[in-house]
This record gives C-alpha cells, sequence and structure tokens, in this order.
C-alpha cells in the first residue's frame, strides 16, 4: 500500500503562488499594472497548469519603486518554486514573472 495521496486544485495552487510572490518584499502587488479595467481585459494574474505532479505557472506582478527588475524577478521564482515544492509537494518546472508596472 502507498502512502496518500493528495489532490490539490488549481484555485489552491494559485493562491499559494500569489502569496509566495507577495512575500518577495519588493513585490508591491500580484496584478496587472494600470487601471483596474485593463487587468480585467488581460486575464488573471496567475494562470497555472498542473500535469503529473509538476507546475507551469505565469504571474504578473507590480514592482515596489527603485526595485532592480531582474533579480526581483530570480526572487518571484525561487520563493514560488520553494512555496509549491515544501506546501503541496509540487515540482514547478517553469514559471514566468512578467512584472507589468512600478507603484506602491
Amino acid at each position: 500500500m502507498s502512502g496518500p495521496i493528495l489532490t490539490v486544485g488549481r484555485p489552491v495552487i494559485e493562491s499559494t503562488v500569489r502569496l509566495a510572490a507577495l512575500e518577495v518584499a519588493g513585490v508591491a502587488r500580484v496584478a496587472h499594472g494600470g487601471a483596474a479595467l485593463r487587468g480585467w481585459l488581460r486575464g488573471p494574474a496567475v494562470v497555472t497548469q498542473l500535469s503529473d505532479g509538476r507546475v507551469r505557472t505565469r504571474l504578473v506582478v507590480v514592482a515596489r519603486p527603485n526595485q532592480p527588475l531582474a533579480p526581483l524577478s530570480r526572487q518571484v521564482r525561487s520563493a514560488v518554486g520553494a512555496a509549491l515544492e515544501r506546501l503541496l509537494s509540487l515540482e514547478l518546472v517553469d514559471v514566468t514573472v512578467l512584472v507589468d508596472g512600478v507603484g506602491a
């Protein structure tokens, strides 16, 4: 008999991705930059694909002012991967971080 099997819904994965990104100090919010209508037209800020316990995700963030964006993106990727592995036992195979604005 094998160990317990965890089934995780996409909303749980997306919430985990969002919260992990928000833990990075340079992230102001996980959302599209600009007017709210623009974000609504462009779709959700977090999109995931799950296959065989492996996750691909794309997330849109707004950076805090004066943040170097390349290191910020690396920190977000690292935080998201660690959270998915630690909390949900899922493997992150790809993460795309789109910085769509800078603001408070």
